[in-house]
């Protein structure tokens, strides 16, 4: 059976992302490899195993375009208002709270960026999201 490891995105720097994770989601960095051309930095929740390879493609300046094709990346809390406050008072801008409900569940959740633009789905710990 196949086992979901990673997800890759592209960052302009290495430090600040890194923060960006670490402090906002509670990411450690599991190793990094360095190579002439670019590097790449493991992040990895200490809840599933799962991580964010960062990569640092060296000499490249200008922002990544992220296409159509991008969604998101998604977290899930125990506590999205105090989760979402913490962000906001580490300077993050954070979206409004928003709810959905369907006939097979609910979510509770709102969205922040990273520093390279990625967007983040922030959903409270519940039903499907656990």
């Amino acid at each position: 059976m196949a086992k979901l490891i990673h997800s890759m995105i592209r960052v302009l720097d290495l430090d600040r992302s890194i923060a960006f994770y670490r402090d906002g989601f509670g990411m450690v960095e599991s190793h990094r490899m360095d190579f002439p051309n670019f590097t790449l930095v493991y992040l990895r929740d200490p809840q599933s195993g799962t991580e964010i390879e960062l990569t640092l493609n060296k000499g490249t300046t200008e922002p990544y375009t992220h296409g159509s094709g991008y969604g998101h990346v998604a977290f899930c809390v125990d506590d999205l208002d105090g989760h979402r406050a913490s962000l906001v008072a580490a300077g993050v801008a954070a979206g409004d709270i928003k709810s959905l409900t369907s006939p097979v569940g609910s979510a509770r959740f709102f969205f922040v960026t990273d520093p390279d633009g990625y967007k983040i789905e922030v959903l409270e710990r519940s039903g499907h999201y656990v």
